[in-house]
């Protein structure tokens, strides 16, 4: 079993990474890929103690951990026996992360179909090409609203993209799933503290995503998060789980040194 001082190795090495989140990401996945999947369950979990303590380096690196659980899954052999053996193991912040079911609410994908056929007569090709060329903020703002996922991945690349209409986007309601995916898969906007909120604080996101997103956010938004009825009960289950776990940790680390690009070391 990787011990405290192992997983503060790992997250030392990952935080020292260049490349962008995909190197980290993927780094992360070979973490988790190394052993059995008791291992792959107490390195997360150091992880999760160490950056509810407040350590630097296991702070940046868990949100690649998280993006690895979901994106690299299929490169992980065990990764189907994570959440059933961190029950097993007493793990409950690491079993919380792999969170089932339907979200909070729902919106119809046909309604969602006919939504956006009333608001745009132009082909599904025309309207990606739109959304990633567009240089007006408006149409901008009117083809973020498209529920296919294929328009809003095109919209998150648009250089004109603000953060102010990713929070806005991440926060509609109503909203099909698909949509709010997308923004929790881009690199460039998946970062933001405020863009994560608004995901986690929809309570039309799946509670799988949002499971791997509390994890990342703000003592103070897990407190708000644990009294808003209006997400999914698992996610303010999470978050009370966090903030204990933030009382238990107990750092005895120097403070870390980064760089000017989000704290990654050097």
């Amino acid at each position: 079993m990787p011990t405290l001082d192992e997983a503060r190795t790992v997250a030392r090495f990952i935080h020292a990474l260049s490349g962008g989140a995909e190197v980290r990401r993927k780094a992360a996945a070979r973490e988790l890929s190394r052993g059995d999947p008791l291992d792959a369950n107490e390195l997360v979990g150091h992880l999760i103690s160490l950056a509810r303590g407040g350590w630097e380096p296991a702070s940046c690196v868990l949100s690649d951990f998280m993006s690895a659980l979901e994106r690299e899954a299929e490169h992980i052999p065990h990764v189907g026996a994570l959440r059933r053996l961190a029950h097993v193991q007493s793990l409950d912040t690491v079993a919380d992360l792999f969170a089932q079911g339907p979200a909070k609410r729902e919106m119809d994908p046909d309604a969602a179909a006919r939504a956006d056929a009333n608001a745009f007569s132009q082909s599904l090709g025309h309207l990606k090409q739109q959304a990633r060329l567009t240089r007006d903020p408006d149409t901008l703002s009117r083809l973020a609203t498209v529920s296919d996922p294929s328009v809003l991945r095109n919209v998150l690349i648009n250089p004109r993209l603000t953060e102010a209409l990713v929070v806005r986007i991440a926060a509609r309601r109503p909203a099909r799933p698909e949509p709010l995916i997308e923004i929790w898969k881009s690199p460039r906007w998946s970062v933001r503290h405020a863009v994560r909120r608004a995901l986690v604080f929809n309570p039309y996101l799946p509670p799988e995503v949002g499971a791997k997103l509390v994890p990342l956010l703000t003592s103070s938004d897990l407190r708000e998060l644990t009294r808003d009825n209006g997400v999914h009960p698992s996610l303010r289950a999470q978050a009370a789980r966090l903030l204990e776990e933030g009382v238990l940790a107990a750092p005895s680390w120097g403070g870390a040194h980064g760089r000017g690009d989000g704290g990654r070391a050097d």
